[in-house]
């Protein structure tokens, strides 16, 4: 089956993640976990907002270290930006078979983010995992490679127990 590509909605969720980043108080509550592996390296970016209270981490690891660093959050916000301003996104529809991994060549972004917008008449929830390429002949060169090993979306939108597009 032919894998649905997911670029509608990272760029949805990137205008978002930046508003976020640069207008916080247009959001009523929010709760963003988002952990990025891009060549070699790992950001990760925890930000929430509950009760009028805000918690921020950013911290990241260089490749080939296992020393984690806090990261400033405007370096953290633009690692994520420039991953999901990619030419083309594909996403997992289920967790991964035990033991398989996925290809570290290709960057990576586990997404968990919920929100409300003020004046909004209720929250939004996505939690999905995608992987990033320059283009949709990426993409797709990499879903024939990957075959049925890897549990990719290919009807949408996905509506799972665990991963879920905007519900």
């Amino acid at each position: 089956m032919t894998p649905a590509l997911q670029n509608d909605l990272t760029t949805e969720l990137r205008d978002l993640l930046t508003e976020l980043h640069q207008a916080p108080e247009h959001f009523q509550t929010w709760d963003a976990h988002l952990e990025l592996i891009a060549a070699g390296g790992l950001v990760v970016l925890k930000s929430k907002r509950a009760k009028g209270l805000v918690d921020r981490l950013f911290w990241g690891r260089a490749p080939k270290t296992t020393e984690n660093k806090q990261l400033p959050e405007a370096t953290a916000f633009a690692a994520i930006d420039r991953f999901l301003g990619l030419g083309a996104h594909l996403a997992l529809s289920d967790a991964l078979p035990e033991g398989l991994v996925l290809d570290e060549g290709f960057p990576h972004c586990a997404v968990k983010f919920a929100y409300r917008k003020k004046g909004a008449p209720e929250a939004r929830s996505l939690s999905m995992i995608f992987i990033g390429f320059n283009d949709e002949a990426d993409a797709m060169a990499y879903a024939e490679r990957a075959g049925e090993t890897l549990p990719l979306v290919a009807t949408r939108p996905l509506r799972g127990a665990k991963l879920h597009e905007w519900r």
